[in-house]
């Protein structure tokens, strides 16, 4: 056996650093964490001080038992997980896990997967660092606390199933504002003057310096600049140099990764972790913009062989942000000659990022002359009286920009979410001070004022991050789970029609002309759900300092004092938990029912005077005809594609109630169109056919219901090769992977020397009987948390009575009885094992 056992994450990375060490060291995956707390809320003994109780999963089982049998036999362990707080709670759960011996065991750390990196790691070993362990397992201990507190809260005031969190429940927040801000903005419109001049047989755009507030006004400039003339007042000519940006961190990587190629945060941090792990790059979960003195060295020499010694600058930056306590280094590549690399496109595509980010951190400025043209409006000064008309204070400018040196531009440019300036567009003709310019046209368009822009991922990610919430290792997590949670959906909304007006002076003459734009289209953009809002709502309400962005991000920092030994975690969850559970037993007792106080009273339906409110539903948002007598049932109806709670109008509703409506007849059988929990049908026969998107139910019409459903019927009969009517369970069907034989949930291989369309049924019988049999997986129901009844299933399996826990008792679970197949640990058993 090998003296030596280094154990890593993943795979991958094992497989990397096994052909970087010799024959005395064998490498290992522990596969991520081997032990958690488990999912039943007695895992915490908040008595005991918050002591936890973690759990080897079962699927870790076999990996914890071949890594007990290698490490007895070996002379030293070395724990090479990741270097962050993560990483450090991975190696000492393992330690714990495999009971090392503590005199055995070497911490090794390292932020680059390169033979360099980890020989250097190994001469410089060091023990488990406690603090980082201790934040890592007090953040994971109060958000298993808020998530078990909170989430049955939800299930009984707002909706079965639902879940909160600390950081989960502040972005959608972040999100769910950011909604409201624009459902209340009132777009407000102005004139925008453009404006272009000849001089010497070249074209010159400008734009006036001020925005004219309506069509009357505009109308009255561009009169007032008939026959003017313009002069060219000023030219400004500026040096000015353009710094490159710093390196990536996690969160800059995101953004910018969604802005050049259309990455999502989750796809950016699964490709950049291949990219790790292979020894492409630097560790990719960092908040430092630094480099070390090594990389500087390696990118200049890369930056000259490439480019010319005057492109070399090497730059040291810092990280403003004080929360950076764990990270090294930021994002780049380990060998900045490698100028293509990765398994894949995707992986080529993100290491090119990282590889330009961090190339043009150390090369040049780039020396860029800005030019600021002034063109005065020359008037009778009389007109020029009139409000309306060009005043002498009015001036049009141009600005251009002319590269003297590209310096950095010559990798890359970082990009914005917001327009692009067209200003480095506008060429400057040579010009004179004095000089008179022949106007080609004047252009006066009307614009919107418009709101701030819904979230993309990577935006949502640079929110979080200037607002102190979470940290690099929980961007992508976090966004994973509101969006799983439905919370909050990412997508692609159409844009509406809207006129706006072009006012045209060419030639002493003014034309009006009305246009139509698209305004309101999103792409990959983040919008609340309904259920989301309403969620948020509720913790707003009841729940405002938990999910208060300050309070969140100040939460974050005393996790960072704890790594840095500065606090004591159990101090920090006590203080925190002393106000927490209080709070919950009030909200529980005394809240009303959230879908009860998010309704929206839409108005009065005019027919029957009953009132109209908007409100969820157990399947989702509807709307319903509320009726005030006893005998009389209230009318509902479901809200279709596209329609919110937060927005509908009683006109809108009023027309979902006319749904069901009766489409006509088809084979001498009704056709209902309606709208249900997985959107628009049509019901046909005791069947039901979905209707497409781009189609309305409340309009379509007996010919199109009849298209929708001899359509599903082609499909059908092409997907069913064969059925038997003496046995209905077997069915020969056309899957996405070819022909298969469907019995009771099961899919049977058909063997290739077999003609789907011409078995028998005894022969598709013989075969189902042949296929290995699927182990069906037991269904875990949710479990309940302290503040309900429960009855423990291994005090159950014990034989020892169930106990009952009541709200007096909620702040004292007790830990339960230890299951004989899954192997648990306590650290206070540890520690008095040891003793």
């Amino acid at each position: 056996m090998p003296k030596n056992l280094v154990i890593v994450e993943s795979p991958a990375k094992a497989k990397t650093i096994e052909n970087y060490l010799g024959k005395d060291f064998v490498v290992k995956s522990s596969y991520g964490h081997v032990r958690d707390l488990p999912k039943h809320n007695q895992a915490i003994d908040i008595q005991n001080n918050f002591e936890p109780t973690y759990e080897i999963s079962e699927d870790k089982q076999q990996v914890i038992k071949e890594l007990r049998r290698i490490a007895e036999d070996a002379e030293t362990i070395w724990l090479a997980t990741d270097d962050d707080r993560e990483g450090e709670a991975i190696s000492w759960h393992l330690k714990e896990a495999l009971e090392l011996d503590t005199r055995k065991v070497k911490r090794i750390v390292f932020r680059e997967i390169t033979k360099t990196a980890i020989l250097q790691a190994i001469q410089k070993p060091r023990s488990i660092d406690d603090h980082l362990v201790e934040a890592q397992q007090a953040r994971r201990i109060l958000d298993r606390i808020v998530g078990f507190e909170l989430s049955p809260v939800l299930w009984k005031k707002v909706k079965f199933g639902l879940s909160a969190g600390r950081v989960q429940s502040a972005a959608v927040r972040v999100v769910v504002e950011r909604e409201m801000e624009i459902e209340k903005f009132d777009s407000e419109a102005y004139f925008r003057l453009q404006a272009e001049f000849e001089a010497e047989k070249r074209s010159l755009q400008a734009e006036l310096s001020r925005r004219l507030e309506n069509e009357g006004q505009a109308q009255g400039f561009l009169q007032g600049c008939k026959s003017a003339i313009f002069r060219v007042e000023n030219l400004e000519k500026k040096a000015v140099k353009k710094s490159p940006t710093p390196p990536f961190t996690t969160s800059t990587l995101q953004q910018e990764a969604s802005r050049k190629l259309g990455y999502s945060v989750g796809q950016t941090m699964s490709l950049a972790q291949r990219l790790y792990e292979a020894g492409h790059i630097s560790y990719m979960r960092t908040d430092s913009v630094s480099l070390s003195k090594e990389a500087r060295n390696n990118a200049a020499a890369a930056i000259e062989q490439s480019y010319g010694a005057k492109y070399v600058h090497s730059r040291q930056y810092t990280t403003k942000s004080s929360s950076a306590q764990e990270a090294h280094e930021a994002i780049r590549p380990t060998n900045f000659a490698a100028r293509e690399v990765g398994a894949d496109a995707q992986q080529k595509r993100l290491y090119d990022l990282i590889w330009k980010r961090a190339i043009a951190s150390q090369m040049a400025d780039a020396d860029i002359e800005r030019t600021i043209v002034t063109i005065s409006i020359e008037k009778d000064k009389e007109i020029a009286k009139t409000a309306s008309l060009p005043l002498p204070a009015d001036k049009f400018k141009a600005t251009g920009e002319v590269i003297l040196f590209d310096g950095f531009l010559r990798v890359y440019l970082e990009s914005t979410d917001e327009e692009e300036d067209d200003e480095a567009k506008n060429v400057i003709p040579p010009l004179q001070i004095g000089q008179v310019l022949d106007l080609n046209f004047m252009k006066a368009t009307e614009s919107f004022t418009r709101p701030k822009p819904r979230y993309t991922e990577a935006a949502l990610v640079k929110a979080l991050e200037e607002l102190g919430i979470g940290r690099p290792s929980t961007y992508a997590p976090t966004i994973s789970t509101i969006l799983k949670r439905e919370y909050v959906v990412k997508e692609s909304r159409e844009g509406k029609k809207r006129p706006y007006k072009e006012l045209t002076l060419k030639e002493n003459q003014i034309k009006t002309q009305v246009k139509t734009e698209m305004t309101g289209a999103e792409k990959n953009k983040l919008f609340p759900t309904d259920l989301g809002i309403m969620v948020n709502t509720f913790l707003t309400q009841h729940f405002s300092n938990i999910i208060d962005l300050s309070f969140t991000a100040q939460v974050e920092e005393q996790f960072d004092h704890i790594a840095e030994g500065k606090l004591k975690w159990r101090d920090m969850l006590r203080f925190f938990y002393q106000d927490f559970h209080p709070q919950v037993q009030k909200v529980e007792e005394n809240a009303d029912f959230a879908s009860a106080a998010n309704s929206r009273n839409l108005g009065t339906d005019p027919k029957t005077g009953r009132s109209v409110i908007a409100r969820m539903g157990r399947y989702g948002a509807l709307v319903e005809l509320k009726s005030e007598e006893e005998d009389e049932k209230s009318q509902f109806a479901s809200l279709k594609k596209g329609q919110y709670l937060n927005s509908i109008t009683l006109e809108e509703a009023l027309e979902l109630f006319k749904l069901p409506r009766t489409v006509g007849e088809y084979e001498g059988k009704e056709m209902v169109a309606a709208v249900g929990r997985f959107g628009p049908y049509i019901r046909h026969d005791s069947k039901f056919y979905s209707i497409p998107k781009e189609k309305d139910p409340l309009a379509i019409s007996q010919e199109e219901g009849i298209e929708i459903i001899e359509a599903k019927r082609k499909a059908d009969a092409q997907k069913n090769i064969l059925d038997f009517p003496e046995n209905p369970d077997v069915k020969v069907l056309n899957g996405r992977y070819g022909p298969y034989i469907a019995y009771q949930g099961q899919n049977i291989k058909i063997p290739k020397d077999k003609v789907p369309s011409e078995l028998t049924l005894a022969e598709c019988l013989e075969l189902i009987e042949k296929s290995p049999k699927k182990p069906t997986k037991a269904i875990a129901k949710p479990t309940k948390v302290a503040t309900k009844a429960t009855k423990a299933t291994d005090a159950k399996a014990k034989k020892a009575p169930a106990k009952r826990v009541s709200k007096k008792a909620a702040t004292e679970p007790k830990t339960v009885a230890k299951k004989a197949t899954v192997k648990k640990t306590t650290a206070k058993a540890k520690t008095e094992k040891k003793k």
